[in-house]
């Protein structure tokens, strides 16, 4: 039995449950729309970005190529942030 539902009976075992999933699904769901977004608005407005110029390069080649690894990266790690801190609160319940 997971760590998460240990102890509980089966009423608030359920609100837990749902509680978290509840919350998994809103980190998911936002991280997931940001990561869209941002490669969404950057491929479509290259033409635009490139007008500006970033370590001697076009603003928009840059994103491309490393920028928007590290945004990966950065949603990679707000979503193990955010997650640890979900599954200490639901533990606590």
């Amino acid at each position: 039995m997971p760590k998460l539902l240990m102890g509980r009976t089966d009423m608030s075992a359920n609100k837990a449950r749902n509680l978290y999933w509840r919350q998994t699904k809103r980190l998911s769901a936002t991280l997931l729309a940001s990561w869209f977004l941002l490669n969404f608005c950057i491929l479509f407005f290259a033409r635009e970005l490139s007008n500006f110029s970033f370590f001697g390069w076009p603003f928009s080649f840059y994103m491309a190529a490393q920028g928007l690894t590290l945004i990966y990266v950065l949603i990679l790690a707000i979503y193990s942030l955010c997650m640890r801190k979900i599954l200490r609160a639901n533990q606590e319940l």
